[in-house]
């Protein structure tokens, strides 16, 4: 018999999905899960989640993995130390293959792994109440906290300069210059206030290059939705550690106050709903220094309110790069989605400009 052509990044095929499970001892009905822009989840059965990786953003599987697997157990072991309790509730629990392994491959060339299920644990696209958070960062503010001590050799860089400001730029200009599919006339306007931030927004990139900054592990994708919270709305767990690498605390910051204190997510295409909520940003920024401050140095408290701003720059460029090459690296759901998350996250960023 011949076999079926499997397309390895259309997810809408299901026997395949089953296969995997036998390769982690698993078994049980499965059913799709998030609305992440890059991997693909399913819960499994009432105790497991099983994502298959996209390596096309992640090449390095092995290296991905294996930082999960190194900060969540570091992560466990402080939590443990602290309380004397097991973990597994408020860190990520990977399962591992039934050779041992981090990972396991499909015959279509797909990466896949498994954690334990954060059973009673929910998590928020966009903050309700300035209480929610404070609490969720709080949580962020664990995280850096307890990875304070974690030797940074250990870490492989998956996404070398995933937040460099300098390098997103180029990345920029290189698809304004080539204009690929011919997008520039769209969005000409979006593209010279790019231009107008540029210096303002390579500051923290520069100290850091210049040593005024300690290069720290942090997660570079605190999205409010990678926090995991309890019943009482109290944060519990941080999620999605595909992106832990080398970076400054500014970029943690940044990329949380930019979805927990806006007004709208990054997808709303009204603008005139987009904006900051003072009240659920000064509950942030309590939240998180509440935790952090004794270890933060002067120089990153005094840049730390440049990082709202910055990292809603940084999306904008992003989104608008991808945007402008043919949507490439986002998942989208109609086609100028890439421009709506960039004017999006350009509104935004002005409202959190600190100049």
């Amino acid at each position: 018999m011949r076999r079926r052509q499997i397309d390895p990044y259309k997810i809408n095929y299901f026997y395949p999905v089953q296969n995997i499970l036998s390769l982690f001892n698993l078994t049980g009905p499965i059913s799709p899960l998030g609305s992440g822009h890059i991997n693909d989840s399913y819960r499994v059965g009432e105790g497991h989640l099983l994502q298959r990786i996209n390596h096309q953003i992640f090449p390095d599987v092995a290296g991905l993995m294996s930082n999960i697997d190194l900060v969540t157990g570091h992560i466990r072991k402080k939590i443990a130390a602290a309380t004397g309790e097991a973990a597994n509730q408020q860190t990520l629990t990977v399962v591992p293959t039934k050779d041992g392994k981090l990972f396991a491959q499909d015959e279509a060339g797909n990466y896949w792994r498994v954690y334990e299920f954060l059973t009673g644990l929910h998590s928020h696209d966009l903050l309700e109440t300035p209480e929610q958070a404070y609490a969720g960062a709080r949580s962020y503010g664990y995280f850096l906290r307890f990875l304070d001590d974690f030797p940074a050799e250990q870490i492989t860089d998956v996404i070398p300069n995933f937040h460099n400001t300098v390098t997103r730029l180029k990345d920029f200009e290189f698809a304004v210059k080539t204009d690929s599919e011919n997008r520039v006339r769209e969005c000409r306007k979006e593209i010279a206030y790019v231009h107008s931030l540029a210096d303002h927004m390579t500051t923290i990139q520069r100290a850091w290059v210049a040593g005024k900054l300690r290069t720290r592990i942090t997660h570079n994708d605190t999205k409010f939705n990678n926090v995991m919270f309890n019943a009482a709305e109290q944060g519990r767990c941080v999620v999605d550690l595909d992106t832990v690498m080398r970076g400054v605390v500014h970029f943690d910051v940044g990329d949380a106050i930019r979805t927990g204190a806006a007004t709208a997510n990054e997808d709303e295409t009204d603008l005139q709903l987009v904006g900051v909520d003072m009240e659920k940003l000064r509950a942030f920024t309590e939240g998180y220094l509440s935790v952090t401050r004794d270890f933060l140095s002067p120089e990153e408290l005094q840049l730390l309110p440049h990082s709202g701003g910055l990292l809603a720059y940084l999306m904008a460029v992003r989104f608008l790069t991808d945007y402008l090459a043919g949507d490439r690296y986002y998942k989208i759901a109609y086609p100028n989605h890439n421009l709506v998350r960039g004017q999006n996250q350009l509104r935004l960023c002005d409202s959190l400009l600190v100049r």
